[in-house]
């Protein structure tokens, strides 16, 4: 189990298309502190660098979602993928 495992299983109990959560909420869903990277708009970039596993990318694309963090450094968006049939 990597600490993002929690990550995909909230996404995956979501309802909506759509939603932003801080990054004190992620840290909350997953029971860690984030790492520095995390304030990179391309560590949360779900669809850059495919061949780089990623494991925060991993959980968000195992739910149905795509991840893009926030202009403001401390949220991110989560969108679900448009060819996913999850509900």
């Amino acid at each position: 189990m990597n600490d993002y495992d929690a990550l995909r299983d909230y996404l995956l109990r979501q309802k909506q298309t759509e939603f932003v959560l801080t990054f004190e909420e992620i840290e909350e869903i997953i029971g860690v502190a984030l790492p520095r990277a995390a304030n990179r708009a391309s560590w949360w970039d779900s669809l850059r660098s495919p061949d780089i596993q990623m494991p925060q990318r991993e959980a968000c694309l195992a739910a149905g979602f795509v991840a893009t963090r926030m202009p403001d450094g401390q949220s991110v968006r989560f969108t679900k993928r448009k060819n996913d049939r999850r509900r």
